[in-house]
């Protein structure tokens, strides 16, 4: 009798054996905490999205640490799938951290200078550094995004401390007055906003009666542009390209900053991803340059119900950004945890 096929059936068994292995194996590395559906680390928790298996490819991955705005989660970035499929695709693990809960219940950043409550700073270094040591990520090669309240927060984290990570990328969000009058050192920066933006406007905005205010936009790249030392008030190049109005700075080695008006208002367009990967890949003479490695599928730290409802339909990340009170705006529930602040001008 012929054994070829019982061989093939027992070398598929074993195949498909060898396969589960694995697969649980690396389930198990993509899991940390006790709470399934997060990662903790120090005072918070954050939730990952990894790139296609690289299978014995040495080389470790960047990431994108994304912050997610006023009223939204870490577990809420990851199901804006347009945005995690296109880093994930280009070789970048997704980090998502979360904010806390505010009074109202609602998570937001303690992104102002004097504000009480967690050092968001130290909290998101650690986040870096523990999801570099967990998922063998370059934590020398990550960018600080985030939306609206979590672009606040990149804002005043870079000017703050611009060694802490590799690049910023700030959607919708600068700084608020009174900004700082100087910041401590140059910076890689992306900053892209929507036009017509009506919850945090380019020219800023008034909040809780008067008690706080948003900054104007371009005050706070012209504080850039003093940062980076740049020559010139004026850009090294202006375009218009697929709706996108650009300008770009190139102030001296590693203080590059490209601003970018996108059509619509305050959301993440679909896109970001590759306009912000383009710009952070590009050749530079002394520069920075993160090198993109594979597209397929990313891989999720999450609890199987969270994975059920992440991939859903791709589209910007609104949240509760469009409401009233969105990103601190006139909330008086949230007025008292903030502590005084000088209305600027």
């Amino acid at each position: 009798m012929d054994d070829r096929p019982r061989c093939f059936d027992l070398l598929a068994s074993f195949a498909l054996f060898a396969a589960g292995i694995l697969g649980q194996t690396q389930q198990a590395a993509a899991s940390c905490g006790p709470d399934p559906d997060a990662c903790q680390s120090g005072d918070g928790s954050y939730h990952l999205a990894l790139p296609p298996d690289q299978g014995a490819e040495p080389a470790l991955n960047p990431a994108v640490i994304f912050l997610h705005g006023y009223g939204g989660s870490g577990a809420g970035s990851l199901k804006n799938t347009s945005l995690v499929e296109g880093l994930t695709a280009r070789g970048y693990a997704v980090i998502a951290p979360d904010a806390l809960p505010r009074g109202n219940g609602r998570r937001s950043w303690t992104f102002f200078p004097g504000w009480a409550g967690r050092d968001e700073a130290a909290f998101l270094k650690q986040v870096a550094d523990d999801a570099a040591a967990r998922f063998d990520l370059d934590r020398g090669n990550m960018v600080l995004a985030g939306f609206s309240a979590g672009a606040f927060m990149v804002n005043y984290l870079a000017c703050a401390d611009p060694q802490a990570f590799a690049a910023y990328a700030p959607v919708s969000g600068g700084f608020w007055r009174p900004q700082p009058l100087s910041c401590a050192g140059p910076v890689r920066l992306f900053h892209s906003h929507g036009w017509s933006d009506g919850v945090v406007p380019l020219e800023g905005r008034f909040l809780g009666g008067g008690q706080f205010q948003q900054g104007d936009i371009f005050a706070g790249l012209e504080l850039w542009r003093q940062t980076n030392g740049c020559q010139e008030q004026a850009p090294d190049k202006r375009s218009v390209e697929g709706g996108l109005l650009r300008r770009d700075w190139d102030c001296q080695a590693g203080a590059d900053i490209d601003f970018v008006l996108f059509p619509g208002g305050h959301q993440i367009p679909k896109g970001w991803s590759d306009w912000m990967l383009d710009w952070l890949e590009r050749p530079q003479d002394g520069r920075l340059k993160i090198q993109s490695r594979r597209r397929g599928l990313p891989r999720l730290c999450l609890s199987s119900q969270m994975k059920d409802k992440a991939l859903g339909p791709a589209a910007p990340l609104r949240g509760a950004a469009d409401a009233p009170e969105a990103e601190g705006a006139a909330n008086p529930r949230l007025l008292h945890l903030a502590g005084p602040i000088q209305p600027g001008g």
